[in-house]
């Protein structure tokens, strides 16, 4: 499950032993009016044609996927670049929680790429402006003020006990500081699922199969 406005292109990278492993890449779509995170995890469910699937999910897809398996039986949740509790959400965010500061953020800009960059991958992209209008695609206001309304009220105190967190060391949207229980990733940032495809292609086979303390 890509990031928040990203759109599957952002896995391109991602090259699993076609032996072992069958991939399958899920896509946003705007959510009904009113809907909740946990009704959309379970549309989301339906699209999904495995039994006791592997759930990989980054930046906001990973805490979609959790939602996910509160819903269906999983072999394995993997996260990345995202957040597992709501207390590893950075304190911007509890903010805008608090003084609903993200119902102020201009989201009807979303058609500018650099902003909605800004917004799904913390980075500013004015020299990779046509490579990220390629990732972000799901650009509709009403799924953006959505998304960040339910990045900012997740409620979770206790993940799955078996849940795999990977993250980087240089993210600047969920900085590493409010991370507790992952596998770190040096210099790894935001998009490190796009930049870093070779760490993951070297390590998500191992750490998919359970032997992830070799890596």
């Amino acid at each position: 499950m890509p990031g928040m406005a990203a759109n599957p292109s952002i896995f391109d990278g991602i090259k699993l032993p076609p032996e072992s492993f069958e991939t399958h890449k899920l896509e946003w779509f705007v959510p009904d009016k009113g809907m909740s995170f946990s009704d959309y995890a379970k549309s989301m469910i339906a699209k999904i044609k495995h039994e006791s699937p592997i759930l990989l999910g980054v930046s906001f897809g990973g805490m979609l996927v959790q939602e996910m398996a509160k819903h269906m039986k999983t072999s394995k949740i993997i996260i990345v670049s995202s957040v597992k509790r709501s207390s590893e959400l950075p304190k911007r965010m509890l903010f805008a929680k608090y003084t609903k500061a993200h119902k102020l953020l201009p989201t009807g800009l979303v058609t500018n790429v650099e902003l909605l960059a800004k917004y799904a991958f913390g980075e500013t992209v004015t020299k990779r402006l046509e490579l990220y209008e390629k990732y972000l695609s799901v650009r509709d206001k009403h799924y953006i003020d959505w998304s960040l309304d339910k990045i900012v009220n997740w409620k979770q105190t206790n993940p799955d006990k078996d849940l795999i967190h990977i993250h980087g060391e240089k993210d600047a949207v969920f900085p590493i500081i409010n991370i507790k229980d992952c596998v770190p990733v040096k210099n790894g940032t935001h998009t490190m699922i796009i930049h870093r495809a070779k760490w993951f292609n070297e390590r998500l086979p191992t750490i998919i199969l359970g032997e992830e303390s070799s890596i």
